[in-house]
């Protein structure tokens, strides 16, 4: 009996270390209702299976991707408790609710038909024509026809709001700033000694939550086009402007966004709009303007879905829809900005 338990322990050993090295150094939702337009460093772990709320503490990766009712709607999902949001966990009277939204199935252009339909044939995993099926995180999985969430259950199948089956790809611009006195001063925080840092936050039409401006990647689109365009239309109004003021506009993001920018995060999202067969997940890039000057001769203007937009100084205080706390923390542990009063505070909540 020696032999068969050396081994499995050997193998079980294995499979920590393996499990352990897909644990990334990270460097650093859309904004939309429906889908087109809309998401010293901490040790950041790619399968998600636990994220940071925004007070900081830890949590099931599937919080915000568990609570009802369904955005937009009054449909209740399935409860499904902490211990069973694994796919590895059996549970054989899981009932998920099915739905997906009229907008969605009322076939507009960024949204995939019903699996059902005989002229569709996804292409899961991989690159279909020029829609991405490819997960930040790695291969999904495929049960009877439809993509699987990596991130485990949700209580609800279908699509709800998201047009793609598997994952919709977003992109979110995080813009910043040191914040300054009158005189053009760096301010310093007076407990932890730090600068502050601002960033462009949005109020969310939608559900009325603070958020990094963002939108969905279209089909064919480049990320840093994404990018730009989203935080043009709703931090600046780009939408609504003449000619020749969005000629000046993009003339000054090209310059902002031209700059050494971070890569702060690329992955599977805790968003409320998840379900167990179409998730989002986004590529959150910082951009940061050290003097100050490009975005002193931009004024900020809420537009397309975005209700008010502002400076708002970053901190551990802050409540952000989604995942966003924990991008504009990572920011600030990159930027080595003010993060918390807490001398003590660190990456555990991450």
């Amino acid at each position: 009996m020696a032999g068969p338990l050396l081994g499995r322990a050997l193998a079980a050993v294995s499979l920590s270390v393996a499990l352990a090295s897909v644990t990334v150094r990270s460097p650093g939702c859309g904004g939309i209702p429906a889908f087109r337009n809309s998401f010293s460093s901490c040790w950041f772990h790619l399968n998600t299976n636990v994220m940071s709320g925004s007070n900081g503490s830890k949590e099931n990766s599937h919080n915000k991707a568990r609570t009802s009712p369904y955005p937009g709607s009054k449909v209740e999902r399935s409860q499904v408790p902490n211990e069973k949001v694994g796919w590895l966990v059996e549970w054989q009277d899981y009932n998920p609710v099915e739905y997906t939204a009229v907008s969605v199935l009322a076939g507009p252009r960024w949204a995939d038909p019903q699996i059902s339909e005989s002229n569709f044939s996804p292409k899961f995993n991989e690159k279909d024509g020029h829609v991405e099926r490819k997960s930040k995180n790695g291969l999904y999985e495929i049960e009877n026809g439809r993509p699987r969430n990596p991130a485990g259950r949700t209580g609800l199948v279908g699509r709800g709001l998201l047009g793609r089956w598997g994952p919709n790809h977003a992109a979110d611009p995080i813009i910043t700033r040191w914040k300054k006195d009158s005189s053009g001063n760096k301010i310093m925080h007076p407990v932890s000694g730090k600068h502050i840092l601002q960033f462009v936050a949005i109020k969310r039409k939608d559900c009325g939550e603070w958020a990094i401006p963002g939108g969905m990647v279209d089909p064919g689109e480049k990320i840093s086009a994404t990018l730009k365009r989203e935080f043009g239309e709703e931090a600046l109004n780009s939408l609504q402007k003449t000619s020749a003021e969005k000629r000046e506009i993009e003339e000054k993001l090209h310059k902002l966004f031209s700059q050494d920018h971070l890569v702060i995060y690329k992955g599977y999202v805790d968003d409320p709009r998840n379900t167990d067969n179409a998730w989002m997940e986004t590529e959150a890039v910082n951009y940061h303007d050290e003097t100050g000057e490009i975005m002193d001769n931009l004024t900020l203007e809420a537009g397309d879905d975005a209700g008010k937009v502002k400076w708002v100084d970053i901190n551990d205080k802050l409540k952000l829809y989604a995942s966003h706390f924990q991008f504009i923390k990572l920011v600030a542990e990159k930027r080595d900005a003010h993060w918390s009063e807490d001398s003590e505070a660190d990456c555990h909540g991450l």
